[in-house]
């Protein structure tokens, strides 16, 4: 027994020496953490169940049997953060650079399926060159099986991405197929084709990092949701962002306790909205105003920033949040805005996440660009999103709530459960000025004095229609509060909305207009 011992204890040491002390080092020269450093800071301190540790690649092409590592670039199984069960892979670029052959790619698959089978998140690090050229079709088989599980498992399990390091080609498709995406600034990079690729093809010059950078996915093509300094920031990140969400799709996610009141008023709303219509404010204040110990986790921060998405807690309770944001394009909808909160709203309803929208929204972005980039497409998704959504909903109007986007942003006619409104909510087809161009056009054209004509027609279209009384005498608005009551406001709705059970009518699935 003392020499199979001996044989087993030689085994572990080679398998977690990876591809040996000189790339290790390598990787740590660049800034990087090897896949099992970055393993040992996300879970709980000896709750790691490696699978798969002695398996090696089985090919012979190439002078491929005579470069062999065990577990084959990658490091896969299962542990737990804050104590709850999670999966785990890690690609380990010091060896083969990470790149994904047959047996890579079915160590990654058996803890999917795994953690589908038991209900429990799956995190994957990655570190990686690509398909693994050597074993040609068969790579390209094990990123295909890797692409169906993230579909099979999205809105099962949560599916978080790091991207830690290169990623490129094929491989770019689970991330982003997965719930979130974090990336690491100066050290990672997302792209189908190369710099080298594009250079050939169409002469463009251009570097890794600026074609698929961390701030590029994080700003420009909302590819990525998350951009951190460094491997332990990204850690950290995965860590929180995990406490606000379930394990699976039939759980709840976890309470946590608060001291914060639930009745607290915050008296800073009257002021943080203004009352002239045209003056921008940031919705975030607002946000950090009503929620637990003032705390937004946000998400997508640096994309489409005119709306604003993220996590927070309201008497410990973990709400999805989205908010139009009247700082940026005055807090239009437009496509990236539309799509960015769209999915939000889709993943807060598949975990059984309730959704708080604040609403400050003068209508969809005009302009050539948006129409022909297809706006009437992009913004239907955010409102496929929220007909679709079937978790407790809370709207409050702070505002401006105009045209369709008055029904897109969670309205009363797409299912919202509760409506409040501020006595500063205007609620109508289009703004006063706009309104009375169209309606009494020959009014005003007849009048002796247009000018005084126009502005007194104005000054009854606000009168009538620029607050919220109109759509509160229809039901439309379910109660018109104080700024500073929202915090305790809100939370009541949610715990009336505690019991809710709605359901959609039975199918395979929808149709969302992609």
């Amino acid at each position: 027994m003392k020499d199979k011992i001996a044989v087993l204890e030689e085994k572990e040491r080679e398998a977690e020496a990876g591809g040996g002390e000189a790339r290790i080092q390598k990787q740590h020269e660049i800034g990087k953490l090897t896949a099992r450093e970055r393993i040992d800071l996300l879970l709980d301190k000896n709750t790691f169940v490696e699978l798969d540790k002695f398996v090696v690649h089985r090919c012979t092409d190439f002078g491929m049997d005579s470069k062999k590592f065990l577990g084959d670039g990658v490091v896969t199984g299962y542990g737990k953060i804050d104590s709850r069960q999670v999966f785990v892979y890690a690609q380990d670029f010091t060896v083969f650079g990470g790149s994904l052959g047959m047996v890579h790619g079915k160590k990654i698959c058996k803890v999917m399926d795994l953690a589908m089978q038991v209900g429990s998140p799956v995190v994957g690090l990655n570190d990686s060159g690509g398909a693994r050229i050597q074993e040609g079709v068969e790579s390209l088989g094990g990123y295909g099986e890797i692409f169906c599980r993230n579909v099979l498992a999205s809105g099962v399990v949560p599916q978080i991405s790091a991207v830690m390091g290169p990623c490129a080609g094929g491989a770019v498709y689970s991330p982003a197929i997965t719930d979130f995406t974090v990336m690491v600034r100066n050290t990672s990079y997302m792209f189908i084709t190369g710099p080298d690729v594009i250079k050939a093809v169409t002469h463009e010059e251009v570097n890794s990092e600026e074609l698929g950078g961390a701030m590029v996915h994080n700003s420009r093509s909302g590819v990525a949701h998350f951009a951190v300094e460094d491997d332990k920031e990204c850690i950290a990140l995965i860590k929180e962002l995990l406490s606000f969400l379930p394990s699976n799709n039939m759980e709840d996610p976890p309470r946590a306790q608060t001291d914060d009141p639930s009745d607290r008023r915050a008296t800073a709303l009257r002021a943080i909205v203004p009352e002239n219509p045209n003056k921008p404010y940031d919705v975030k204040d607002v946000i950090n105003a009503v929620v637990d110990e003032g705390y937004f986790f946000e998400v997508q921060e640096h994309y489409a920033q005119n709306i604003v998405i993220g996590f927070a807690r309201m008497a410990g309770r973990v709400i999805g949040i989205v908010g139009n944001q009247p700082n940026i394009l005055a807090g239009c909808l437009d496509i990236d805005a539309s799509v960015k909160a769209g999915r939000f709203v889709r993943f807060c309803d598949c975990f059984n996440i309730p959704i708080l929208t604040f609403e400050d929204v003068p209508g969809f972005l005009p302009g050539t660009s948006q129409e022909w980039g297809g706006i009437i497409k992009h913004g239907a998704k955010l409102l496929y999103a929220y007909s679709e959504a079937t978790v407790p909903r809370v709207t409050v109007i702070t505002r401006k709530a105009y045209g369709g986007a008055y029904d897109v942003m969670s309205s009363k006619h797409v299912r919202g459960d509760i409506v409040m409104a501020y006595p500063t909510a205007e609620i109508a087809v289009m703004g006063s000025d706009g309104a009375v161009n169209i309606i009494s056009r020959a009014q005003i054209m007849q009048a002796e004095d247009p000018d005084a004509e126009r502005t007194k027609l104005i000054e009854e279209y606000k009168e009538r229609f620029a607050n919220p009384y109109r759509a509160a005498d229809l039901g439309f608005v379910d109660e018109v509060i104080r700024p500073e009551d929202t915090r305790p406001r809100v939370i009541s709705a949610f715990e009336m909305l505690d019991g809710k059970r709605q359901t959609n009518p039975p199918k395979k699935h929808g149709n969302i207009p992609l």
